[in-house]
C-alpha cells in the first residue's frame, strides 16, 4: 500500500554533493519531480515522461539515468549529479564548455541529456571515436538536427579533459 504524501517519511538524497532532506514525497515519486520542484534544479527537463527522450538524464553514481522513470527511493544513498552539478557559470565543466564552443544547440531542450550522457561516456572512455560517441548518445533525441555539432563537441570535450589532466 502506498503512503499518502502526508504520511511519507523524509527522504535523504545527495544531489550535486549536497545532502538534501525531502519532506512529503512518496518513495515512488519520480526523481525528476524532486530535482525540479524540491531542489529547484532546472537542468533535467521533462520531455516524454517515459524514459525515452533523454531530456531528464542525470548521473546516478556516475551512470546516466532517466530521472522521469527513476523513483526517488532508488536514489537513496547514491550520488545524483545534475547539469548544475557539473560546473558553474564561472567555471564550466569541460563538456559544458565544449558544447558552447561548438555551438551544439539550437532549441537546447536535448542538451541536458546530451551533456550528461557525454560526461558519463568520457569518464569511462576518455578518447572515444565517432561510433562510440554516437552509440553513447543514441538514446538522446534531438529534433533540431545538431548531431554533427554534438559529436564535435564531445570530441572537443575529450581534448579539454586530456589537457586538464595533462595527458
Amino acid at each position: 500500500m502506498l503512503q499518502s504524501a502526508s504520511h511519507a517519511r523524509p527522504l535523504t538524497l545527495k544531489v550535486n554533493g549536497e545532502t538534501r532532506t525531502i519532506e512529503g514525497a512518496t518513495p515512488d515519486t519520480p526523481l525528476l519531480y524532486i530535482l525540479r520542484n524540491d531542489c529547484e534544479l532546472n537542468g533535467p527537463k521533462y520531455g516524454c515522461g517515459l524514459g525515452q527522450c533523454g531530456a531528464c538524464t542525470v548521473l546516478v553514481d556516475g551512470q546516466p539515468a532517466r530521472s522521469c522513470v527513476v523513483p526517488v527511493a532508488a536514489a537513496h544513498a547514491r550520488e545524483v549529479t545534475t547539469l548544475e552539478g557539473l560546473g558553474t557559470p564561472d567555471a564550466l565543466h569541460p563538456v559544458q564548455r565544449a558544447f558552447i564552443d561548438e555551438q551544439a544547440a539550437q532549441c537546447g531542450y536535448c542538451l541536458n541529456g546530451m551533456i550528461m550522457s557525454a560526461t558519463a561516456l568520457l569518464a569511462r572512455n576518455p578518447s572515444p571515436d565517432d561510433d562510440a560517441i554516437r552509440d553513447a548518445l543514441r538514446f538522446n533525441l534531438c529534433r533540431c538536427g545538431t548531431h554533427l555539432e554534438i559529436v564535435r563537441a564531445v570530441k572537443r570535450a575529450a581534448l579539454y579533459l586530456q589537457q586538464q589532466h595533462g595527458d
